[in-house]
């Protein structure tokens, strides 16, 4: 799939079918991160990979939309004391619909994750199969971009 179309058509999903997300693109979403760019080639972040009905339970009472942890076939806290990482547009190459989940109290949610000192989530991601098939090929790139639900572009950028 085009690069641009995979972002322009990605949409956060707050519900999963009932499917687990194979080892193999729970790998390969997991390297886009590995991968990713950083500040000098730091790669502060450690990618925390929520695996216990327990673990995510207490993980999904720490996030503001809980029903997205419990429901993911997939959940991924990204930890860092600075930064970030994107891992949703790998995840949506194969098929894997994704949503980021925020949370009230990120001291909470890395004791939840059992974090040491100095680290907080910055993201916790759910992913999952969605309920409804969706064809990011059916429409072009342009007009994915159009039919989103975000703000116009130049209400974003700012030059100087």
């Amino acid at each position: 799939m085009d690069t641009y179309l995979a972002v322009a058509s990605k949409r956060d999903w707050r519900s999963y079918a009932d499917r687990p997300v194979p080892p193999e693109v729970e790998r390969r979403i997991l390297d886009a991160g590995r991968v990713s760019g950083s500040a000098m080639n730091r790669q502060p972040w450690v990618f925390v990979v929520v695996e216990s009905p327990e673990a995510k339970e207490r993980v999904a009472q720490t996030v503001y939309a809980q029903d997205n942890v419990r429901s993911a076939g997939l959940v991924i806290a990204i930890a860092t004391p600075g930064g970030g990482s994107t891992l949703d547009v790998t995840a949506w190459n194969d098929g894997v619909a994704s949503c980021p989940n925020g949370m009230p109290e990120s001291d909470a949610a890395a004791r939840a994750l059992g974090l040491e000192e100095g680290l907080l989530p910055v993201s916790i991601p759910s992913f999952g199969y969605p309920k409804r098939p969706l064809d990011p090929e059916s429409k072009g790139a342009e007009e994915w971009s159009r039919e989103a639900n975000r703000k116009p572009l130049d209400e974003l950028v700012r030059r100087i």
